[in-house]
């Protein structure tokens, strides 16, 4: 994986973007295909800070990023997009995330196409890190932000990966953690 240049797909080709977290189930941009897809080598974590979305800069929520894994396959969704689009998922990722280019697996064809991911890394202002999962649900049972309850955006995270056939046991763990407690 490396990183991708703002301009690296301007030859006018439509590219492929892999959704792992609310771009699997909140899609506002155009795509001209969207395609059930994997990546190898990566697991979701709830480790990266959201100070615009799902949280606040005085309190910010937690939101999912990938974390190398050597031999896990992550499950989401893959867009082919105009190269238009990026200036929308630039502003949207804008809080810590950046694009890399990566092999993409779509679920209909044998052989990877290439595309593009956004990853938080640790480093980055926002990234927040690893926590016990209880300290995790606690922390996003709390958080709420412009685009609604930090709650919400796990359990339709949860929602949509199960709907793809994939029980990620992190996303899962959390799920029945703030599903239990329930007002």
């Amino acid at each position: 994986m490396k990183p991708a240049g703002k301009h690296e797909h301007h030859l006018g080709q439509p590219t492929w973007v892999f959704g792992y977290g609310s771009l699997i189930y909140k899609v506002d941009f155009p795509f001209l295909q969207r395609e059930p897809a994997s990546v190898t080598g990566w697991k979701r974590r709830f480790w990266q800070g959201s100070h615009d979305h799902r949280g606040t800069p005085e309190s910010p929520g937690r939101v999912v990023t990938l974390v190398p894994s050597r031999g896990l396959i992550c499950k989401g969704i893959a867009y082919l997009v105009d190269n238009s689009v990026f200036e929308h998922l630039d502003h949207r990722e804008k809080n810590g995330y950046r694009r890399y280019t990566t092999d993409i697996l779509l679920t209909d064809r044998e052989e990877p196409v290439e595309g593009v991911l956004y990853v938080a890394e640790r480093g980055n202002p926002a990234f927040l890190g690893s926590a016990p999962v209880q300290e995790l649900a606690r922390h996003i049972a709390a958080s709420h932000g412009p685009s609604g309850s930090n709650r919400d955006y796990v359990l339709e995270l949860a929602r949509s990966l199960k709907d793809l056939g994939d029980h990620d046991p992190h996303v899962m763990a959390l799920e029945a953690l703030l599903t239990r407690h329930q007002d």
